[in-house]
Protein backbone atom coordinates (compact mmCIF):
# COMPACT_ATOMS: atom_id res chain seq x y z
CA UNK A 1 0.00 0.00 0.00
CA UNK A 2 1.40 3.65 -1.15
CA UNK A 3 2.02 5.85 1.88
CA UNK A 4 -0.92 8.40 0.36
CA UNK A 5 -4.72 8.08 0.69
CA UNK A 6 -7.28 8.33 -1.30
CA UNK A 7 -11.35 9.34 0.31
CA UNK A 8 -12.76 8.84 -3.72
CA UNK A 9 -15.63 11.42 -4.25
CA UNK A 10 -19.04 10.23 -5.11
CA UNK A 11 -18.92 9.22 -9.36
CA UNK A 12 -22.32 10.08 -11.69
CA UNK A 13 -22.40 8.01 -15.29
CA UNK A 14 -22.91 10.77 -17.34
CA UNK A 15 -23.69 10.74 -21.43
CA UNK A 16 -22.69 13.29 -23.94
CA UNK A 17 -25.10 14.41 -26.26
CA UNK A 18 -23.37 15.71 -29.96
CA UNK A 19 -25.09 15.75 -33.33
CA UNK A 20 -25.39 12.10 -34.40
CA UNK A 21 -25.79 12.90 -38.06
CA UNK A 22 -24.21 10.02 -39.63
CA UNK A 23 -24.40 8.11 -43.28
CA UNK A 24 -26.37 4.67 -43.30
CA UNK A 25 -25.95 3.34 -46.72
CA UNK A 26 -22.11 3.81 -47.03
CA UNK A 27 -21.79 2.35 -50.48
CA UNK A 28 -24.17 4.89 -51.74
CA UNK A 29 -22.79 7.31 -50.70
CA UNK A 30 -19.05 6.31 -52.27
CA UNK A 31 -21.20 5.95 -55.02
CA UNK A 32 -22.51 9.52 -55.10
CA UNK A 33 -18.83 11.08 -54.03
CA UNK A 34 -17.13 9.09 -57.06
CA UNK A 35 -19.86 9.87 -59.42
CA UNK A 36 -19.97 13.54 -57.90
CA UNK A 37 -15.77 14.01 -58.99
CA UNK A 38 -16.92 13.91 -62.51
CA UNK A 39 -13.75 12.09 -62.68
CA UNK A 40 -13.93 9.29 -65.23
CA UNK A 41 -11.72 6.24 -64.76
CA UNK A 42 -9.78 4.71 -67.51
CA UNK A 43 -10.65 1.33 -68.50
CA UNK A 44 -7.98 -1.82 -68.91
CA UNK A 45 -5.36 -0.27 -66.61
CA UNK A 46 -4.49 -0.28 -62.65
CA UNK A 47 -6.16 1.80 -60.62
CA UNK A 48 -4.39 2.55 -57.12
CA UNK A 49 -6.57 3.16 -53.64
CA UNK A 50 -4.85 4.77 -51.13
CA UNK A 51 -5.60 2.94 -47.29
CA UNK A 52 -4.14 4.85 -44.18
CA UNK A 53 -3.12 3.89 -40.77
CA UNK A 54 -5.99 5.19 -39.02
CA UNK A 55 -8.87 3.24 -37.73
CA UNK A 56 -11.55 5.27 -40.07
CA UNK A 57 -15.10 4.45 -39.49
CA UNK A 58 -16.37 1.83 -41.90
CA UNK A 59 -13.17 2.03 -43.84
CA UNK A 60 -13.40 -1.29 -44.83
CA UNK A 61 -16.93 -0.69 -46.65
CA UNK A 62 -15.72 2.47 -47.95
CA UNK A 63 -12.67 0.68 -49.54
CA UNK A 64 -14.20 -2.04 -51.20
CA UNK A 65 -16.64 -0.28 -52.70
CA UNK A 66 -14.13 2.17 -54.53
CA UNK A 67 -12.60 -1.24 -55.51
CA UNK A 68 -16.37 -2.26 -57.13
CA UNK A 69 -17.05 1.31 -59.19
CA UNK A 70 -12.90 0.76 -60.27
CA UNK A 71 -13.88 -2.24 -61.70
CA UNK A 72 -17.34 -1.53 -62.81
CA UNK A 73 -15.83 1.42 -64.82
CA UNK A 74 -13.49 -1.61 -66.32
CA UNK A 75 -10.15 -0.98 -64.52
CA UNK A 76 -7.76 -2.87 -62.34
CA UNK A 77 -7.90 -1.32 -59.20
CA UNK A 78 -5.12 -2.25 -56.35
CA UNK A 79 -4.63 -1.22 -52.96
CA UNK A 80 -1.50 0.87 -51.40
CA UNK A 81 -0.66 1.23 -47.83
CA UNK A 82 -0.30 5.12 -47.64
CA UNK A 83 0.77 5.25 -43.92
CA UNK A 84 4.30 7.14 -43.52
CA UNK A 85 6.38 5.37 -41.29
CA UNK A 86 3.78 3.53 -39.48
CA UNK A 87 3.59 -0.42 -39.18
CA UNK A 88 7.05 -0.12 -38.03
CA UNK A 89 8.40 1.61 -41.49
CA UNK A 90 8.50 -2.22 -43.01
CA UNK A 91 6.05 -3.47 -45.61
CA UNK A 92 4.70 -6.37 -43.69
CA UNK A 93 3.94 -4.34 -40.32
CA UNK A 94 2.18 -2.01 -42.75
CA UNK A 95 0.02 -4.71 -44.24
CA UNK A 96 -0.64 -5.55 -40.99
CA UNK A 97 -2.29 -3.14 -40.07
CA UNK A 98 -4.30 -3.32 -42.87
CA UNK A 99 -5.86 -6.23 -41.87
CA UNK A 100 -6.40 -5.08 -38.54
CA UNK A 101 -9.12 -2.64 -40.40
CA UNK A 102 -10.43 -5.56 -42.23
CA UNK A 103 -8.43 -4.14 -45.14
CA UNK A 104 -7.17 -7.65 -47.10
CA UNK A 105 -7.08 -8.96 -50.39
CA UNK A 106 -9.60 -11.54 -49.74
CA UNK A 107 -12.05 -8.86 -48.52
CA UNK A 108 -11.44 -6.45 -50.60
CA UNK A 109 -11.21 -8.79 -53.72
CA UNK A 110 -8.64 -7.06 -55.00
CA UNK A 111 -4.59 -6.94 -54.38
CA UNK A 112 -2.79 -5.56 -51.76
CA UNK A 113 1.15 -4.12 -53.00
CA UNK A 114 2.85 -2.98 -50.14
CA UNK A 115 6.59 -1.71 -50.40
CA UNK A 116 8.61 1.16 -48.61
CA UNK A 117 9.75 2.13 -52.11
CA UNK A 118 9.30 5.10 -53.81
CA UNK A 119 10.05 7.29 -56.66
CA UNK A 120 11.67 10.61 -56.81
CA UNK A 121 9.38 13.50 -57.90
CA UNK A 122 10.64 16.54 -59.56
CA UNK A 123 11.33 18.88 -56.30
CA UNK A 124 11.38 22.14 -57.76
CA UNK A 125 10.66 25.20 -55.83
CA UNK A 126 9.55 22.84 -53.10
CA UNK A 127 11.81 22.92 -49.76
CA UNK A 128 12.48 19.65 -49.46
CA UNK A 129 12.21 16.14 -51.64
CA UNK A 130 9.46 14.68 -53.12
CA UNK A 131 9.10 11.30 -52.79
CA UNK A 132 5.66 9.26 -53.99
CA UNK A 133 5.04 5.30 -53.61
CA UNK A 134 6.43 3.22 -56.81
CA UNK A 135 3.57 0.91 -57.09
CA UNK A 136 0.86 3.54 -56.93
CA UNK A 137 3.53 5.70 -59.55
CA UNK A 138 3.29 3.00 -62.08
CA UNK A 139 -0.83 2.61 -62.23
CA UNK A 140 -2.52 5.09 -64.32
CA UNK A 141 -3.59 6.84 -61.60
CA UNK A 142 -4.16 7.04 -57.85
CA UNK A 143 -7.18 7.34 -55.91
CA UNK A 144 -6.39 9.35 -52.43
CA UNK A 145 -9.40 8.04 -49.50
CA UNK A 146 -8.79 9.58 -46.62
CA UNK A 147 -10.45 10.68 -43.25
CA UNK A 148 -10.33 14.84 -42.54
CA UNK A 149 -9.48 15.38 -38.96
CA UNK A 150 -7.72 18.24 -36.94
CA UNK A 151 -4.71 17.17 -36.63
CA UNK A 152 -2.78 15.88 -32.93
CA UNK A 153 1.06 17.96 -33.28
CA UNK A 154 -0.23 21.52 -35.04
CA UNK A 155 -3.27 23.80 -36.65
CA UNK A 156 -3.31 25.12 -40.34
CA UNK A 157 -5.45 24.90 -43.56
CA UNK A 158 -4.64 21.15 -44.28
CA UNK A 159 -4.44 18.66 -41.07
CA UNK A 160 -4.88 14.91 -41.19
CA UNK A 161 -6.59 13.96 -44.81
CA UNK A 162 -5.87 13.90 -48.28
CA UNK A 163 -3.14 16.53 -48.61
CA UNK A 164 -1.47 15.00 -45.39
CA UNK A 165 -1.78 11.52 -47.41
CA UNK A 166 -0.43 13.13 -50.47
CA UNK A 167 2.07 14.57 -48.46
CA UNK A 168 3.70 12.00 -46.07
CA UNK A 169 1.86 8.56 -46.96
CA UNK A 170 2.38 7.91 -50.19
CA UNK A 171 5.84 9.65 -49.63
CA UNK A 172 6.49 6.35 -46.93
CA UNK A 173 9.16 6.63 -44.63
CA UNK A 174 11.69 8.80 -46.50
CA UNK A 175 9.11 11.42 -46.97
CA UNK A 176 7.90 11.15 -43.46
CA UNK A 177 11.81 11.68 -42.52
CA UNK A 178 11.94 14.73 -44.28
CA UNK A 179 9.05 16.44 -43.61
CA UNK A 180 9.26 15.63 -39.81
CA UNK A 181 12.88 16.37 -39.65
CA UNK A 182 12.17 20.54 -39.77
CA UNK A 183 9.57 19.93 -36.90
CA UNK A 184 6.23 21.52 -37.06
CA UNK A 185 7.34 23.78 -40.10
CA UNK A 186 7.48 20.80 -42.16
CA UNK A 187 4.09 20.16 -41.19
CA UNK A 188 2.18 23.12 -41.21
CA UNK A 189 4.63 24.62 -44.34
CA UNK A 190 6.14 21.82 -46.06
CA UNK A 191 3.88 19.43 -45.87
CA UNK A 192 1.14 21.08 -48.40
CA UNK A 193 4.05 21.87 -50.99
CA UNK A 194 4.86 18.33 -50.73
CA UNK A 195 1.26 17.71 -51.72
CA UNK A 196 1.20 20.20 -54.08
CA UNK A 197 4.17 18.54 -56.16
CA UNK A 198 2.11 15.28 -55.75
CA UNK A 199 -0.37 16.71 -57.46
CA UNK A 200 1.09 18.50 -60.15
CA UNK A 201 3.85 15.87 -61.12
CA UNK A 202 2.04 12.07 -60.07
CA UNK A 203 -1.34 10.45 -61.08
CA UNK A 204 -3.61 11.62 -58.97
CA UNK A 205 -7.03 10.91 -59.97
CA UNK A 206 -9.43 12.01 -57.48
CA UNK A 207 -9.57 12.23 -53.97
CA UNK A 208 -12.72 10.91 -51.42
CA UNK A 209 -12.66 12.74 -47.68
CA UNK A 210 -14.51 11.45 -45.10
CA UNK A 211 -16.07 13.04 -42.05
CA UNK A 212 -16.86 11.57 -39.05
CA UNK A 213 -19.13 12.71 -36.34
CA UNK A 214 -18.23 12.83 -32.65
CA UNK A 215 -19.13 9.56 -32.36
CA UNK A 216 -16.78 8.28 -34.42
CA UNK A 217 -19.65 7.23 -37.38
CA UNK A 218 -19.17 8.67 -40.78
CA UNK A 219 -20.76 11.69 -40.99
CA UNK A 220 -19.87 12.98 -44.53
CA UNK A 221 -18.24 11.42 -47.97
CA UNK A 222 -17.24 13.58 -50.57
CA UNK A 223 -15.39 13.14 -53.99
CA UNK A 224 -13.34 15.37 -55.68
CA UNK A 225 -11.29 15.71 -58.65
CA UNK A 226 -7.14 16.44 -58.10
CA UNK A 227 -7.90 19.61 -59.12
CA UNK A 228 -10.12 20.68 -56.47
CA UNK A 229 -8.46 19.12 -53.81
CA UNK A 230 -6.20 21.46 -52.50
CA UNK A 231 -9.38 24.26 -52.61
CA UNK A 232 -11.73 21.97 -51.17
CA UNK A 233 -10.19 20.14 -47.85
CA UNK A 234 -10.32 23.12 -45.61
CA UNK A 235 -13.57 23.24 -45.89
CA UNK A 236 -13.96 19.44 -45.01
CA UNK A 237 -11.43 20.16 -41.76
CA UNK A 238 -13.90 22.45 -40.77
CA UNK A 239 -16.76 20.25 -40.65
CA UNK A 240 -14.94 17.80 -39.05
CA UNK A 241 -13.66 21.03 -36.19
CA UNK A 242 -17.34 21.58 -36.13
CA UNK A 243 -18.02 17.75 -35.28
CA UNK A 244 -15.61 16.99 -32.73
CA UNK A 245 -16.03 15.52 -29.18
CA UNK A 246 -14.97 17.55 -25.69
CA UNK A 247 -14.48 16.96 -22.22
CA UNK A 248 -17.32 18.45 -20.82
CA UNK A 249 -15.44 20.88 -18.23
CA UNK A 250 -12.76 22.92 -19.86
CA UNK A 251 -10.71 22.97 -16.36
CA UNK A 252 -10.49 19.41 -14.85
CA UNK A 253 -8.40 17.92 -12.04
CA UNK A 254 -7.61 14.53 -13.43
CA UNK A 255 -9.10 12.47 -16.19
CA UNK A 256 -8.37 9.24 -16.97
CA UNK A 257 -8.17 7.45 -20.09
CA UNK A 258 -8.96 3.97 -19.76
CA UNK A 259 -7.40 3.15 -23.21
CA UNK A 260 -4.86 4.64 -25.83
CA UNK A 261 -3.89 3.37 -29.45
CA UNK A 262 -2.64 3.75 -32.53
CA UNK A 263 -5.87 2.73 -33.93
CA UNK A 264 -7.69 5.39 -31.79
CA UNK A 265 -5.49 8.26 -32.57
CA UNK A 266 -2.44 9.18 -34.58
CA UNK A 267 -0.40 9.85 -30.87
CA UNK A 268 -1.98 6.85 -29.47
CA UNK A 269 -4.18 9.80 -27.53
CA UNK A 270 -5.63 13.17 -29.40
CA UNK A 271 -3.87 15.65 -27.45
CA UNK A 272 -6.62 18.45 -28.39
CA UNK A 273 -9.30 16.33 -26.16
CA UNK A 274 -6.73 16.36 -23.30
CA UNK A 275 -5.13 19.42 -23.74
CA UNK A 276 -1.53 18.40 -24.44
CA UNK A 277 -0.02 18.56 -27.82
CA UNK A 278 3.71 17.44 -26.76
CA UNK A 279 5.47 19.40 -29.25
CA UNK A 280 8.12 21.45 -28.05
CA UNK A 281 7.71 24.30 -31.05
CA UNK A 282 3.92 24.25 -31.35
CA UNK A 283 1.64 25.63 -28.45
CA UNK A 284 -0.80 23.40 -25.98
CA UNK A 285 -4.57 24.30 -26.71
CA UNK A 286 -5.82 27.12 -24.25
CA UNK A 287 -8.66 24.39 -23.53
CA UNK A 288 -8.96 22.26 -21.19
CA UNK A 289 -6.81 22.59 -18.75
CA UNK A 290 -6.33 19.01 -17.30
CA UNK A 291 -4.19 18.88 -14.33
CA UNK A 292 -3.41 15.18 -14.35
CA UNK A 293 -3.44 12.58 -17.23
CA UNK A 294 -3.87 8.98 -16.18
CA UNK A 295 -3.69 6.49 -19.05
CA UNK A 296 -4.48 3.18 -18.00
CA UNK A 297 -4.06 0.43 -20.86
CA UNK A 298 -2.77 0.42 -24.74
CA UNK A 299 -4.76 -1.55 -27.63
CA UNK A 300 -3.64 -4.36 -28.92
CA UNK A 301 -4.11 -2.88 -32.47
CA UNK A 302 -0.93 -0.58 -31.42
CA UNK A 303 1.67 -3.69 -31.02
CA UNK A 304 3.44 -2.48 -28.31
CA UNK A 305 3.52 1.11 -29.82
CA UNK A 306 2.75 3.33 -27.20
CA UNK A 307 3.17 7.00 -28.50
CA UNK A 308 1.75 9.48 -26.94
CA UNK A 309 2.13 8.22 -23.51
CA UNK A 310 4.27 10.98 -22.91
CA UNK A 311 1.18 13.30 -22.63
CA UNK A 312 0.12 11.02 -19.48
CA UNK A 313 1.70 11.93 -16.21
CA UNK A 314 0.59 8.84 -14.63
CA UNK A 315 0.51 4.89 -15.97
CA UNK A 316 -0.59 1.46 -14.82
CA UNK A 317 1.96 -0.99 -14.80
CA UNK A 318 -0.29 -2.74 -16.96
CA UNK A 319 0.38 -0.67 -19.85
CA UNK A 320 4.06 -0.09 -18.93
CA UNK A 321 4.46 -4.05 -19.68
CA UNK A 322 2.90 -3.71 -23.27
CA UNK A 323 5.23 -1.08 -24.17
CA UNK A 324 7.66 -2.23 -27.56
CA UNK A 325 10.37 0.44 -27.75
CA UNK A 326 11.68 -0.58 -31.09
CA UNK A 327 8.10 0.82 -32.55
CA UNK A 328 7.84 3.47 -30.24
CA UNK A 329 10.94 5.12 -30.97
CA UNK A 330 10.63 4.38 -34.55
CA UNK A 331 8.03 6.63 -34.98
CA UNK A 332 9.37 8.56 -32.16
CA UNK A 333 12.51 9.62 -34.18
CA UNK A 334 10.14 10.18 -37.23
CA UNK A 335 8.16 13.11 -35.99
CA UNK A 336 11.06 14.79 -33.62
CA UNK A 337 8.47 15.06 -30.80
CA UNK A 338 10.55 13.12 -28.06
CA UNK A 339 8.16 14.56 -25.06
CA UNK A 340 5.32 12.17 -26.50
CA UNK A 341 7.86 9.04 -26.07
CA UNK A 342 8.58 9.80 -22.43
CA UNK A 343 7.45 7.41 -19.53
CA UNK A 344 4.70 8.52 -17.13
CA UNK A 345 5.28 7.53 -13.42
CA UNK A 346 3.98 4.05 -13.21
CA UNK A 347 1.88 2.64 -10.18
CA UNK A 348 0.82 -1.10 -9.53
CA UNK A 349 -2.92 -0.40 -9.84
CA UNK A 350 -5.70 1.73 -10.34
CA UNK A 351 -6.52 2.54 -7.02
CA UNK A 352 -2.93 3.98 -6.62
CA UNK A 353 -2.76 5.96 -10.15
CA UNK A 354 -6.58 7.84 -8.60
CA UNK A 355 -4.75 8.38 -5.15
CA UNK A 356 -1.12 9.49 -6.28
CA UNK A 357 -3.15 11.83 -8.52
CA UNK A 358 -5.33 12.76 -5.69
CA UNK A 359 -2.60 13.34 -3.74
CA UNK A 360 -0.86 15.77 -6.38
CA UNK A 361 -3.56 17.98 -6.49
CA UNK A 362 -2.68 19.45 -3.25
CA UNK A 363 -4.83 22.50 -3.44
CA UNK A 364 -8.41 20.40 -3.66
CA UNK A 365 -10.05 18.14 -1.21
CA UNK A 366 -10.43 14.77 -2.20
CA UNK A 367 -14.13 14.93 -2.06
CA UNK A 368 -14.40 18.05 -4.30
CA UNK A 369 -11.75 17.03 -7.27
CA UNK A 370 -12.95 17.29 -10.87
CA UNK A 371 -12.49 13.92 -12.58
CA UNK A 372 -13.23 13.06 -15.30
CA UNK A 373 -12.75 9.42 -16.95
CA UNK A 374 -13.30 8.30 -20.23
CA UNK A 375 -12.46 5.07 -22.76
CA UNK A 376 -10.49 7.02 -25.18
CA UNK A 377 -9.84 10.14 -26.85
CA UNK A 378 -12.06 8.91 -29.09
CA UNK A 379 -14.75 7.79 -27.44
CA UNK A 380 -16.27 10.35 -24.59
CA UNK A 381 -20.28 9.89 -25.19
CA UNK A 382 -20.52 7.95 -21.83
CA UNK A 383 -18.45 9.06 -19.34
CA UNK A 384 -17.88 8.66 -15.53
CA UNK A 385 -17.30 12.28 -13.68
CA UNK A 386 -17.00 13.22 -9.53
CA UNK A 387 -19.51 15.06 -7.68
CA UNK A 388 -17.56 18.34 -9.00
CA UNK A 389 -18.02 17.93 -12.53
CA UNK A 390 -21.99 17.18 -11.67
CA UNK A 391 -22.18 20.60 -10.04
CA UNK A 392 -21.35 22.18 -13.04
CA UNK A 393 -22.60 20.42 -15.68
CA UNK A 394 -26.04 19.02 -14.31
CA UNK A 395 -28.23 22.00 -16.19
CA UNK A 396 -26.32 22.04 -19.80
CA UNK A 397 -28.79 20.88 -22.60
CA UNK A 398 -26.11 18.47 -23.67
CA UNK A 399 -25.24 16.11 -21.17
CA UNK A 400 -27.41 13.89 -19.44
CA UNK A 401 -26.55 12.85 -15.94
CA UNK A 402 -27.78 9.14 -15.71
CA UNK A 403 -27.41 8.48 -12.35
CA UNK A 404 -24.88 7.96 -9.15
CA UNK A 405 -22.60 4.89 -9.57
CA UNK A 406 -23.81 2.58 -6.17
CA UNK A 407 -21.56 0.05 -6.19
CA UNK A 408 -17.28 0.29 -5.01
CA UNK A 409 -15.87 1.99 -7.50
CA UNK A 410 -12.39 -0.67 -7.53
CA UNK A 411 -12.15 -3.92 -6.57
CA UNK A 412 -10.25 -6.13 -3.86
CA UNK A 413 -7.38 -5.72 -6.38
CA UNK A 414 -7.45 -2.19 -6.71
CA UNK A 415 -9.24 -2.35 -10.45
CA UNK A 416 -11.74 0.52 -11.15
CA UNK A 417 -14.84 -0.60 -12.37
CA UNK A 418 -16.15 -1.22 -16.06
CA UNK A 419 -16.70 2.33 -17.70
Amino acid sequence: MPPYSLKMPPMYRVRQKFDGTRITDIESAVDQAMEGSRVSLPAGKEIAITAGSRGIANIDRILKRVVENVKAAGGIPFIVPAMGSHGGATAEGQQEMLGEFGITEETMNCEIRSSMDTVDLPQEDCPIPVYFDKHAYGAAGTIVVNRIKIHTCFHGPYESGMVKMMGIGLGKHKQALAIHSHGTTGLVEYMPKVGAQVLKHANILMGIGIVENAYDQTRHIEGFPANRILEEEPRLLTMARENMPSLPLDEVDIVVVDNMGKNLSGTGMDGNLIGRLGVPDFPDPETPNVRIVIVRDLTPESHGNALGVGLADITTRKLFEKIDLTPLYENLFTSTYLPRGKIPVVCETDWECLAFAGRCVTSTANEALKIVRIDSTLHVGDLHVSQAVVDQIQNHPGIEVIGEIREDYFDASGTICPL
